[in-house]
């Protein structure tokens, strides 16, 4: 990739983000699937770059050759963070080789890597550990079948309104943006959905928090490890990163625990929990009990738990999933010499399929606990709402969705 711009320097180019979302906005929800032509699509798509400062020329040129990339569609539906169970995709983004290449990487670039901490007050192995889960510490940034020209494949993600269409065509206004301030959109490469560089920043982000790590003027995430470290640090604490805190802790719950206090819309001490019987595992200790955190059970009773501070959330920030953020921070801990989790997954659940998923939702619905979307993603607000349905039933009520969840809920609602 050629070299980019400082665009954190440029206001002009803040305000630009917020515009593009306003303007965007307009457009409603996803449907999911195309409702356009590609051509089409193009066409409505320059005047909303236009709108957005793209010069219109510069639009054409650029986006005149752009065809659908066929990979896309199959990739959207296929993302494992949303589609793999927690334990499982834990087992393949961090296995021993990761572990192995990321503490090589930590050794190699240790001065770097504590500057930009040190600058940016953002924990260098955090940094550490977003880089091995992007690029595999830039190894993939030479696999031209992974990364590729990114505004094909960001017109192709927003062709097909997989939705999140207004995200999806604010990060091809952004990435059109950076290639016009470059001159050029040749080089400009990244992930299939259009992430730059080591950390795989997002052009809006990248817009908005691209630094010049290495002094020599110009940002680029690609070809600078310096660059793209102290640009994915700056946006973390754009996200909301507070410097020297923990993302979280693992712990242990008394018999009889009321699993409905595990909700991460509420915040409560470490103290809190601990007057509870929350204990760290392995008889390590609290060191500070007014640390506010909530109580997550992403596998129920019978599988690990945490006490999990804000920048937990901050790393979903990075990446919405609840899989990825934990193994950031799992990463995170392996790199600093730490084991694996002390409590076992309950790697024989069985889950529901889509329709099942479906149904639960539907179920939980007319029985007055989900007032969400029925769309079969089960997420938080599902969970929560089992929850609730499970205590109403005398049942432990960890929100955990498993196929025995769509047997006892058409029970109740027959």
């Amino acid at each position: 990739m050629g070299k980019i711009s400082r665009y954190a320097q440029r206001p002009a180019l803040h305000s630009l983000i917020g515009a593009i979302f306003v303007w965007l906005g307009l457009a409603g929800a996803g449907l999911a699937q195309p409702v356009e032509s590609f051509g089409a699509f193009k066409d409505r798509m320059e005047a909303v770059a236009v709108a957005n400062g793209i010069d219109r020329d510069f639009y054409r040129a650029v986006m005149g050759p752009v065809t659908p990339d066929p990979s896309i569609p199959s990739l959207i539906s296929g993302q494992p963070e949303f589609v793999t169970p927690i334990w499982a995709y834990l087992d393949a983004r961090i296995g021993s080789g990761r572990i192995a290449r990321g503490r090589a990487a930590v050794a190699a670039n240790g001065g770097l890597l504590n500057a930009v901490g040190q600058r940016y007050g953002v924990d260098p192995y955090v940094l550490a550990a977003i880089w091995g889960m992007e690029s595999d510490y830039g190894a993939v940034l030479s696999n031209r079948s992974l990364i590729k020209p990114i505004i094909p494949s960001l017109a192709t993600l927003a062709h097909q309104r997989r939705g999140r269409v207004a995200e999806d065509e604010a990060e091809l206004i952004a990435a059109l943006a950076i290639a016009q301030a470059r001159g050029s959109a040749e080089g400009l490469v990244g992930s299939w959905a259009g992430a730059l560089g080591h950390l795989q920043l997002i052009p809006t982000a990248y817009l908005q928090y691209g630094q010049d790590g290495d002094g020599d003027g110009v940002a680029d995430p690609h070809t600078s490890l310096a660059d793209a470290l102290a640009s994915s640090a700056n946006y973390l604490r754009g996200l909301g990163y507070r410097p020297g805190l923990d993302w979280g802790f693992e712990v242990e719950v008394p018999e009889g625990f009321d699993y409905l206090l595990a909700d991460r819309e509420a915040f409560r001490t470490i103290g809190f929990f601990a007057e509870r019987g929350v204990a760290r595992v392995a008889g390590r200790e609290f060191t500070d009990l007014d640390i506010e955190v909530f109580l997550y059970v992403p596998a129920g009773a019978a599988g690990p738990k945490f006490l999990m501070t804000r920048n937990y959330l901050v790393f979903k920030g990075y990446n919405f999933s609840d899989s990825y953020a934990m193994a950031v921070a799992h990463l995170t801990d392996r790199l600093k010499g730490a084991g694996p989790f002390v409590a076992s997954w309950p790697r024989g659940a069985q889950f529901p399929d889509r329709q099942q998923r479906i149904d639960i939702q539907t179920m939980l619905a007319r029985l007055g606990y989900y007032g969400g979307v029925v769309d079969g993603n089960i997420g938080p607000v599902t969970q929560a709402a089992y929850a609730r349905f499970q205590a109403d039933a005398g049942l432990v009520a960890d929100g955990f969705v498993t196929r025995e969840a769509h047997r006892l809920l058409a029970s109740a609602v027959q």
